[in-house]
């Protein structure tokens, strides 16, 4: 059985055959969330490291794809935060693991410096299989000023051999001296119809029931088109006709649809339903509600007020003062935005 590194999604792999055509020792691959950064920066990596590569990318047999898949490359180094890397399944260095397992800190939410500093000192060395080393970044976001300095003289003079591909979600948080010293490839959107056979076809890979094509489309919506986002609401079990009746439940004041919901999940749903109601007072259609699902859009200012709390308790939101309290308070300034209607026309 392969261990490779599968790219499933047919948007992913028209990506990554434009990707290995042209020349580059450093890629920024950029674009919002859901659109595969993860997957076409590893897949990019392990077609650099591949014996017998193809111009679509790895052949998935040879024994570095076995070793890639097994996440024990030793030409390749991944740089995500701790958080990240246990959730995908790569390992942490012995030194981290052992801080945590002691319980001295929990799992870092940024590329930690020392994990840079280990991996400039990775780029010195002699290829060990002879296919040059490679490097990938994800999110390269989460480097903080330190860890994006300890990365910059390497980026731009990378010893011998060594390849980097950078994934971003949010490429403006980048250095623009990180950013000078990529090409850069902007993600590309699947279509709709591409992107619900993918997400049927997940589904169905994944052990759950395939869910029917209007249920895919709701997931699909409510990620904003995303398909990594839609499959990840998909995995929550969100029904379509729980999303229909979100908006209107919250305008009465009534949470009980999101009691099982983080409050991440429960942020990102207000500023769904927020950019949504700003959308239809300007005009425009929304983009995550289906617009028979939204209650009347209130005055444009309390939008506006609604909108700017919105984005000041997302710097917070995974490190709450007080869950409760931060939840009394979001309740209260959406019945106040919502309940500030804007007059007739």
């Amino acid at each position: 059985m392969s261990t490779t590194i599968a790219i499933a999604a047919p948007w992913i792999q028209r990506q990554l055959s434009q990707l290995l055509g042209q020349r580059g020792h450093a890629w920024l691959l950029q674009g919002p969330s859901g659109l595969g950064q993860y997957e076409l920066g590893l897949g990019l990596a392990q077609a650099w490291l591949c014996e017998h590569p193809t111009p679509t990318g790895a052949c998935g047999e040879c024994g570095s794809c076995h070793l890639v898949g097994s996440r024990a490359h030793p030409d390749l180094v991944v740089l995500m935060p701790e958080t990240v890397l246990l959730e995908r399944g790569w390992p942490l260095s012995e030194s981290a693991q052992k801080e945590i397992d002691d319980k001295k800190r929990k799992p870092s939410k940024e590329i930690r410096v020392d994990a840079m500093r280990d991996m400039v000192a990775f780029a010195q060395r002699t290829s060990a299989r002879g296919r040059g080393t490679a490097v990938l970044v994800y999110p390269a976001e989460r480097m903080n000023h330190v860890t994006a300095n300890a990365l910059l003289k390497t980026l731009e003079e990378p010893a011998g051999d060594t390849r980097f591909v950078l994934a971003s979600e949010a490429t403006h948080q980048l250095l623009p001296t990180i950013r000078s010293r990529c090409q850069t490839h902007a993600m590309a959107w699947p279509s709709e119809a591409e992107a619900l056979d993918w997400l049927q076809a997940r589904a169905r890979k994944e052990g759950a029931k395939e869910p029917g094509a209007e249920q895919a489309r709701v997931w699909l919506q409510a990620a904003g088109g995303r398909p990594d986002d839609a499959l990840a609401w998909g995995r929550s079990g969100l029904a379509a006709s729980r999303w229909s009746e979100l908006p209107r439940a919250l305008a009465k004041g009534d949470w009980s649809l999101l009691s099982d919901w983080t409050a991440a999940q429960q942020l990102e749903l207000l500023q769904k339903l927020c950019h949504d109601l700003m959308s239809v007072a300007a005009g425009a259609s929304p983009r995550f509600f289906p617009v028979d699902s939204l209650p009347p859009a209130p005055r444009w200012m309390a939008l506006a007020r609604w909108s700017s709390a919105l984005m000041q308790a997302a710097r917070t939101v995974e490190h709450p003062y007080n869950p409760g309290l931060m939840q009394e308070a979001w309740v209260a300034a959406t019945r106040q935005a919502l309940a500030r209607r804007a007059p007739r026309t």
